[in-house]
């Protein structure tokens, strides 16, 4: 018989026994990083979203794996973060959605038909089936069986909050779309419905970025569903429907999530062997915010981050990743743009010192645009001087 290790010990240096699965191996691994007592948060379609739109940091790929709650450990350190929606946002919110989807989703079936394009008139008989269940495992099982129903109906189908289950690191995300629209022709496509206004057609791009990404997990999450579901297709055009410039009248536009939905499962991958930047850890690191400021500090240094200004609005733990980085001189503190450009130079006096002539190739492109850079400064400060 398997004998179980306490989960108080530290993390054993023997490998696991032969017969136990992979992903067994996997959680047991995880739940020693969150540390003994502590239940994982489960991951959202914002959490993987903004794990898509940094794919270089192991840090949150690894901590977001391991269940860590990111807002109790950026705490812990000593850097909290006012992270998330305000009340009055998220009750606006609210309301602009149910007056989208009031009477049975007809404006919101209007602009689906006017952003696809579809000839004639909007579609009104509309079936709106009840995906009520118990806990979040029966709603996405009866989720599926809605859809299953809908496509092979061959009508309009409207689904509100639907529940999707997305493997991640071994185990099931659960994600919750605004909604989902079933076509006739059996295609599945995702609606995203969001509070930020869209003046004269066009939105804030960072934003819309924001929601594409999101969109995207739950495509990812649809075609699970859809693998095992005759005739069905998911659809790789959203619907995002915000308010109209400054009023509370819905609008629509049609986003297409290829690019965003290909970026999010090549980081879903990555995170299915996150036990690749866990065999790379200390013996005995963990995540705990039991543990003192300065174990956490050491635990969350050891693996390695990719900050960058955009984290700020994304993640936990930025504010403290962001006082490393600047502690550290480091060029990604400035911006991903600038870190792109600056190529192999990873630090501010790294720049500065290849840009006075101190170090560098001057046959590197890089360090001949600083050279030249610091020239022209020098001139137009001269000139300056000159004039007075």
């Amino acid at each position: 018989m398997q004998q179980h290790r306490p989960a108080h010990l530290p993390r054993p240096t023997s490998p696991p026994p032969r017969d136990e699965p992979q992903a067994v191996t996997l959680r047991r691994r995880l739940a020693e990083l969150r540390g003994p007592a502590v239940a994982p948060r489960p991951l959202d379609a914002r959490a993987l979203a903004a794990l898509a739109a940094n794919p270089g940091c192991k840090r949150r790929a690894l901590l977001d794996g391991a269940g860590v709650d990111k807002g109790a450990l950026a705490t812990a350190l000593g850097s909290p973060a006012a992270f998330g929606q305000s009340q009055f946002a998220f009750m606006r919110g609210n309301a602009f959605e149910a007056r989208v989807k009031a009477d049975g989703g007809t404006e919101l079936m209007r602009l689906l038909h006017q952003g696809f394009g579809e000839s004639g008139e909007p579609p009104r008989d509309v079936a709106t089936p009840d995906l009520a269940a118990a806990g979040p495992e029966g709603r996405a099982a009866r989720t599926a069986l809605a859809l299953r129903e809908a496509t092979a109906s061959g009508g309009w189908a409207l689904l509100d909050h639907p529940m999707l289950a997305l493997e991640v690191a071994g185990s099931p995300a659960y994600l919750e779309p605004d909604a989902v629209v079933v076509h006739p022709d059996g295609t599945w496509t995702v609606v995203e419905i969001k509070s930020f206004p869209m003046i004269d057609g066009s939105a804030d791009a960072a934003k819309v970025g924001a929601a594409a990404r999101q969109s995207a997990v739950y495509v990812l999450a649809l075609e699970k569903v859809a693998a095992a579901t005759d005739g069905a297709a998911v659809g790789h055009r959203v619907l995002l429907v915000c308010p109209k410039d400054f009023s509370n009248l819905p609008t629509a536009s049609v986003v297409d999530v290829r690019k965003q939905r290909a970026v999010t499962r090549r980081q879903l991958t990555r995170l299915t062997r996150i036990e690749d930047i866990a065999g790379a850890l200390p013996e005995g690191t963990t995540f705990d915010p039991e543990c003192s400021a300065e174990e956490l500090d050491t635990a969350v240094e050891s693996v390695p981050a990719a900050y960058a200004p955009e984290c700020l609005a994304a993640c936990e733990l930025a504010f403290h990743c962001r006082a490393k980085a600047r502690a550290a001189g480091a060029v990604g503190a400035l911006g991903r743009s600038v870190r792109g450009e600056l190529g192999g130079l990873t630090t501010v006096a790294g720049v500065l010192a290849a840009a006075a002539g101190k170090e560098g190739d001057p046959a590197d492109p890089t360090v001949a645009a600083l050279l030249r850079a610091a020239a022209l400064r020098a001139e137009a400060l001269e000139g300056s001087t000159a004039c007075r």
